[in-house]
């Protein structure tokens, strides 16, 4: 069984002999580090596609605000 690349973590670094070993012993302790991976996971997931989203968002706002404009001269222009 592979240990996860999510526990090579700054916070675990003086640990990480001993979480090994646990890891591979300790099925609580597994289960624990399972459920942090796993978080850790989605939490990346989600934080790009917040990203990706939130640049649409912006590009979206800035198009907006271009044809509210647009539609005040038109609108000034012709009234």
């Amino acid at each position: 069984m592979a240990f996860p690349k999510e526990l090579y973590n700054a916070k675990f670094v003086e640990y990480i002999e001993s979480l090994k070993i646990l890891y591979l012993v300790d099925d609580k302790f597994k289960v624990i580090c399972d459920d942090y991976c796993s978080s850790k996971m989605k939490t990346e997931k989600y934080k790009k596609k917040f990203e990706k989203y939130f640049q649409h968002k912006l590009e979206f706002e800035n198009l907006s605000k271009e044809l509210e404009d647009e539609i005040l001269i038109y609108l000034i222009r012709k009234g």
